[in-house]
């Protein structure tokens, strides 16, 4: 770029460099989604469809940054992480967040009428927008998505005793609302069952987990791997040669990017998938 008199004013630009070897969390909103939900007809509790639509826009903004290591999504929202030796845009939060958060925007619309083609989407349309959150350890980082994953089934139980109290019940919102204050969630159980006969038990695993987005290795048996690089302890985490890093890349490429419905609040997922936390790229299944 040519020098100019007019270039003083890049004096201005703050620095918002994430903080080093750290995890990074992009997790994106939808911006007045009970609004469009209204606007569509949305089906409640739950409308498999436009969860179907997040999760093909998680999996093609995975697909376009291969940086991103594990994404989890409910109801209108998603988390993207990016693991404590990302690199990716100078770990910049400006352009992280704006970059997942405009190219899940823009798959979000792209994908539309595949999952709503009686619905074309009409001004306002959809958009989300971002944070980014540091997390030091992978406690830490696993204990968010253990957060997200818990407040999915709350908020799904809750949602899906009060539409039921409303749809099979009778009940209007203000009453259905009053009637639940205080519950417990053995409580919403029972209401369940009891008016209802909905064991919650047999709901679909996607309402009541959420959904995990990952790149699909083989699933390895645990403890027959070495979790050196993800321990906490760890000073700095390593740096590996240019060459290695496009080896990597084109690893991560190769894999296909899948969504399922799975505890990840538990070790068993983690401990099958080392990939996850260690950022080094596992054995790509072989094509049946």
């Amino acid at each position: 770029m040519a020098n100019s008199r007019f270039e003083y004013v890049k004096q201005f630009e703050s620095n918002d460099i994430l903080l080093p070897n750290t995890w990074i969390v992009i997790r994106i909103d939808g911006r007045g989604f009970t609004k469009l939900c209204a606007k569509y007809k949305f089906e409640k509790p739950n409308d498999r469809r436009a969860l179907d639509l997040m999760n093909a826009a998680a999996q093609a903004v995975m697909t376009e940054l291969p940086d991103i290591a594990i994404a989890y999504g409910v109801s209108d929202e998603y988390s993207f992480v990016l693991h404590k030796s990302c690199t990716l845009f100078e770990r910049r939060a400006s352009k992280l967040i704006t970059t997942i958060a405009s190219t899940f925007t823009s798959y979000y619309i792209y994908l539309w009428l595949e999952y709503f083609p009686d619905s074309p989407l009409s001004p306002p349309l959809p958009s989300f927008d971002g944070r980014a959150v540091c997390y030091p350890s992978v406690q830490n980082l696993r204990d968010y998505m253990s957060w997200r994953q818990v407040d999915c089934h709350i908020n799904n139980l809750y949602n899906t005793t009060f539409w039921s109290l409303i749809q099979l019940g009778g009940f209007d919102a203000k009453e259905a609302e009053k009637f639940l204050a205080g519950t417990l969630s053995a409580d919403k159980n029972e209401i369940l069952f009891s008016k209802f006969k909905i064991n919650y038990n047999n709901e679909p695993e996607i309402y009541k987990k959420g959904s995990v987005a990952f790149r699909d290795y083989e699933l390895v048996e645990p403890g027959s791997h070495n979790v050196a690089e993800t321990i906490d302890h760890v000073a700095e985490p390593v740096q590996q040669s240019k060459t290695q890093e496009e080896k990597d890349k084109k690893r991560r490429n190769k894999a296909c990017v899948v969504v399922e419905h799975l505890d990840i609040i538990k070790d068993d997922f983690w401990d099958r998938r080392p990939w996850l936390l260690s950022n080094k790229p596992g054995k790509v299944p072989k094509q049946a």
